[in-house]
């Protein structure tokens, strides 16, 4: 567990911290994000429970969290941050391997912002720190949505039961629009409302269920039984 001790304006830079069990990679994320105008390492955690403790203590703008680590592994530690009181506004961009780790939906659920694989690029990488601290989730509502359906068709993990009886009806064509993958621009049109208008309709969708950006509207839109996978 390792605190970056160099003063940093929070004004001026994204502040990251690190979760990741391979000191490899570690170094390797650390180097690039560190000399990354804009962006900077306040801290690293070897194991889940490290992260949650160091989350607390540093409320980093993001931590990019690997799934699998010795302790407390990724998802677990994803959904105490997210829970946590002690860190609001701390979000967590989840690192992963498509092909092996079959965590998407859960670390979506559990509270992530997002996910990116493994194999992305440095500038991938950058981009979607900087998309995340921003309040956005990761990916586009489309490749969420196909993601997301996916991991459903194959896995193990089923949908759990979510309430929406607290949502207007207008809100809940509106939150079927983004469980189908629809930006806000395509549910204007769709539904002949203004940008402005769909976007209030998505604030209080967030605020409702509640869900922390669009990525979760997504799953709440699974959840509630708007939108079936094909499996």
């Amino acid at each position: 567990m390792t605190i970056d001790a160099a003063p940093q304006s929070p004004s001026l830079s994204v502040r990251v911290l690190l979760a990741e069990d391979q000191v490899l990679v570690r170094d390797s994320l650390k180097v690039l994000i560190d000399t990354t105008p804009g962006l900077v390492t306040v801290g690293e955690a070897g194991t889940g429970a490290e992260a949650v403790l160091l989350a607390r203590r540093l409320r980093p703008d993001v931590v990019l969290m690997d799934v699998r680590m010795p302790d407390m592994d990724g998802i677990e530690a994803t959904r105490r941050i997210c829970a946590d009181p002690a860190s609001p506004g701390v979000r967590v961009l989840i690192l992963t391997t498509f092909d092996q780790d079959d965590y998407v939906y859960a670390s979506l659920r559990a509270g992530a912002s997002g996910f990116l694989l493994k194999h992305a690029t440095a500038t991938e990488l950058l981009a979607a720190i900087r998309v995340v601290a921003a309040g956005e989730s990761l990916l586009a509502p489309t490749v969420t949505r196909r993601l997301i359906a996916t991991f459903l068709r194959g896995s193990h993990l089923a949908p759990a039961e979510r309430d929406l009886d607290g949502i207007t009806q207008r809100e809940r064509e509106v939150l079927t629009l983004i469980g189908a993958g629809m930006s806000n621009s395509e549910i204007a049109e769709h539904l002949h409302l203004t940008v402005g208008t769909v976007k209030t309709h998505v604030g209080r969708l967030l605020a409702k269920l509640p869900a922390r950006d669009r990525a979760q509207l997504v799953i709440a839109a699974y959840e509630g039984g708007l939108v079936n996978p094909v499996r």
